[in-house]
């Protein structure tokens, strides 16, 4: 009962877990990692590009296609190392965010279904936690790297067929980072809401310790003064 009654912040933990994934999954699929704005609107006419870690899109009315995307690959040569290791870090990302939404919806389920087997649900608390966190530093590292790409003006050496230049006139960060951002707060916010039992545990068993201790010296000075 006691665990039913003190797993509240843990729950709050899953619904926020469960958000921050589906963010990081949005995140991840957007084009609007950069926005490239370019002078040159004889084929990109809207003047402006949206360059996402798989593609890069822009409006156009001197082509087929209104809406043109080109997509990039991890083993392409021109892509850079940023856009590279956020194909990889952001797929892991909701990997692991996925792993800890169903470590801790078993462990909530344990708490609040099941009436034994409960011996191990403050250490599957502890790993739901650890794999949030995980998650979330996961998710950061390629954000931040692509963030101060972009604040830097950094360029990208595109094959002619995606008809657009290597370095944009400007560029800023796109709408994509922000939500990666936040997911990746929530993320670690989850994190930290699970471990909250764990160290609740670790509280307990010092005060046990501490308790004990005192005892001892108690009678300890008991027999010596019955002594």
């Amino acid at each position: 009962m006691y665990l039913a009654h003190t797993a509240h912040w843990q729950l709050l933990g899953l619904v926020t877990g469960v958000l921050a994934w589906i963010l990081i999954m949005a995140a991840t699929g957007l084009n609007e990692w950069r926005l490239w704005f370019v002078d040159d609107v004889t084929v990109v006419t809207s003047g402006v590009a949206w360059v996402g870690i798989w593609r890069a899109c822009f409006y156009s009315h001197a082509l087929s296609g209104i809406e043109n995307c080109r997509g990039i690959g991890l083993s392409d040569p021109f892509a850079p190392a940023e856009i590279a290791a956020a194909q990889v870090l952001m797929v892991l990302a909701l990997l692991c965010g996925l792993l800890g939404n169903v470590g801790a919806a078993a462990a909530l389920r344990m708490v609040y279904f099941s009436a034994l087997d409960r011996g191990n649900v403050r250490l599957a608390f502890a790993a739901a936690g650890a794999t949030y966190l995980t998650a979330g530093s996961l998710c950061l590292v390629p954000l931040g790297w692509n963030m101060s790409v972009v604040l830097n003006n950094g360029s990208i050496d595109f094959p002619p067929e995606f008809h657009l230049p290597d370095a944009p006139v400007r560029q800023q960060v796109g709408s994509a980072i922000g939500i990666g951002v936040f997911a990746s707060a929530l993320m670690l916010v989850s994190g930290m809401l699970f471990l909250v039992c764990f160290g609740y545990k670790v509280n307990d068993l010092l005060s046990e310790l501490r308790f004990i201790f005192q005892n001892d010296i108690k009678d300890i000075n008991t027999d010596k003064s019955i002594e």
